[in-house]
């Protein structure tokens, strides 16, 4: 739990002190008054991390650094970012020691619900990607490691695609490093869609009050049973059409997740109101799966999206938010308070 929060010098606060209640927080101000600013600071406090920007994006306009204090029930915890010419310098300090980097079991586990979010379904592939990426880097240790090799191996054969002559040697040892690298990242992909899979309809139709059958399945051009050896042979049968277009055209990069309601593509035949209501149950799914992980409850941070639900989802995601920690931003209070009656604790933004 979070108890209170200190910003010096961060985005739009130059110093600024909140307090927190432990069960629902209403965070109430007008556009561009800094409640997502808010959220995003915890975010960063909790995870390392900002979901929309660069570290050095954080720090207040001509300001040199930035600096958040958090306070939990483990104790104490400091973010500084110092700006470095075009980049930034970040340090940790949680619990009184220093740390250059925040390493899965020194994270709170979170989860963030923003509007950007409703576009899930809709969006492109990489969307539903990040959205499993996240929550793996969040529930396995090694994870975002995995990811960041993945990609800075990808990026080696891509800039050897764009060689004018290219050293076929070279090439065979980046196929092969690319493919055991995506074949244990569509492992730990596949088994966290089946976990999914588990529980999406029971807790969609109990949201819906419908019995429409959810499915969600990992699609990909390569054998998913065997998908190292499998993507190795798409990595050398297609080398010229790789060279033609200047990119690998293979691999966990290029794969989708596919979510079904009655057999159909929710991204074309889902309602609104369906595909909001196939969001909240991913995103109570990510709380449910995280907190089995972590055995801690995590922190649900909620950017204006009660105004994007109808009355009967609002009441929905309420019945699922009174075991956790959750900080929700509102331009309209009234919206939210009176789902939470007198449990939950007003924070005006100004």
């Amino acid at each position: 739990m979070i108890s209170d929060l200190r910003l010096q010098s961060y985005r739009s606060y130059g110093d600024a002190t909140f307090e927190f209640g432990k069960g629902v927080n209403i965070i109430v101000g007008a556009n561009a008054s800094g409640k997502t600013n808010l959220l995003e600071a915890i975010l960063v406090l909790c995870r390392g991390s900002s979901y929309r920007a660069k570290d050095i994006d954080l720090i207040s306009f001509d300001a040199p650094w930035t600096r958040l204090d958090m306070t939990t029930q483990d104790g104490k915890r400091t973010v500084t970012l110092e700006r470095k010419d075009t980049n930034s310098e970040k340090k940790y300090v949680i619990q009184s020691v220093p740390l250059k980097r925040l390493v899965l079991n020194k994270t709170i586990p979170v989860v963030v619900f923003e509007p950007d979010h409703l576009r899930l379904l809709s969006g492109g592939p990489e969307r539903r990607r990040e959205y499993i990426d996240g929550i793996l880097e969040q529930t396995i240790t090694g994870y975002a490691t995995l990811r960041r090799e993945y990609k800075r191996t990808l990026a080696q054969r891509n800039r050897l695609l764009k060689s004018i002559h290219i050293n076929t040697d070279e090439m065979f040892v980046w196929n092969v490093r690319l493919s055991e690298l995506a074949g244990k990242i569509v492992l730990y992909r596949t088994i966290l869609i089946d976990k999914l899979q588990e529980e999406i309809s029971t807790i969609y139709q109990s949201l819906s009050k419908t019995n429409n059958e959810i499915t969600i399945n990992y699609l990909s051009s390569c054998n998913i049973s065997n998908y190292s050896t499998d993507l190795m042979k798409h990595l050398e049968q297609n080398i010229d059409e790789d060279k033609q277009r200047g990119f690998t055209s293979y691999g966990p990069h290029r794969d989708d997740i596919v979510i079904k309601i009655d057999s159909h593509p929710a991204a074309i035949s889902a309602s609104r109101g369906e595909s909001r209501t196939i969001l909240l149950t991913l995103k109570i799914l990510e709380l449910k799966i995280i907190e089995k992980s972590r055995n801690k409850k995590p922190i649900f941070l909620l950017d204006d999206v009660f105004s994007e639900l109808d009355g009967s989802r609002r009441k929905a995601l309420t019945n699922y938010l009174q075991d956790y920690q959750t900080f929700i931003t509102t331009t309209d209070a009234d919206i939210v308070v009176h789902h939470f009656m007198d449990k939950c604790r007003i924070i005006p933004i100004t």
